[in-house]
């Protein structure tokens, strides 16, 4: 019975989560936090464009609550809007922009690298971007960018870790963009992290090493 309750209450925020999305399309929405206490539902909306989102005089904010009110049966939903101050850092802004290029035609290994080093320059610890699909023919495939550390599970990951997915829909077929970008971590871990990051972010493809490249890595 827990369980089905915990998959119901998961289920109910993805799809508030993609409500307000699709609501905000043209502006940049980042992470959505919902927190629900008894008197009160606090939904925080993390944005490059906070005005788009408030709207002239919060006209823009009272019409989404009627609407989460309405649709979703919250009693008393808050809305907090908070700016973002480095796009760079945000998964789900960048797997949004990533999307967006994607279908106007750009080369995905060359967006995965650079925005791989944008990432990494902005004081990201880590960051994984994967792109699956159709990606440059008739079938489909998977390739993987990777720098730094990203912790994948447990409670490290959920504090740490901003994630965030896209569909990109160019003429070959849809392509799912996940990103994932570890912002920072405890100073227990400080020690490992740094033995494992680079300065240099490098990007993993799914492409066959060259022998010379082989070669220095077991040299490391």
């Amino acid at each position: 019975m827990k369980e089905r309750i915990f998959i119901a209450k998961a289920k109910e925020e993805v799809n508030m989560q993609e409500f307000i999305r699709k609501h905000f399309s043209t502006a940049k929405v980042g992470d959505i936090e919902i927190q629900k206490t008894p008197i009160m539902t606090r939904i925080v909306l993390h944005t490059t464009t906070p005005g788009l989102i408030i709207g002239s005089g919060g006209e823009k904010i009272r019409e989404i609550t009627d609407m989460l009110r309405d649709k979703f049966k919250i009693d008393n939903p808050q809305i907090d809007v908070q700016k973002i101050d480095d796009a760079n850092l945000d998964a789900a802004i960048v797997a949004k922009s990533l999307a967006s290029q994607i279908e106007s035609g750009v080369n995905y290994r060359r967006l995965g690298n650079f925005y791989l080093e944008k990432i990494m320059r902005s004081g990201a610890v880590g960051c994984e971007i994967v792109m699956s699909g159709k990606l440059s023919g008739e079938r489909s495939r998977r390739d993987r960018f990777v720098a730094g550390y990203v912790k994948k599970s447990g409670e490290l990951a959920k504090q740490h870790v901003r994630k965030g997915f896209a569909v990109a829909n160019p003429k070959l077929g849809n392509i799912g963009v996940s990103v994932q970008i570890m912002v920072d971590y405890p100073q227990s871990i400080a020690n490992s992290v740094r033995k494992i990051t680079e300065p240099v972010p490098k990007a993993e493809e799914a492409e066959p090493a060259k022998p010379e490249a082989a070669e220095e890595g077991k040299r490391e």
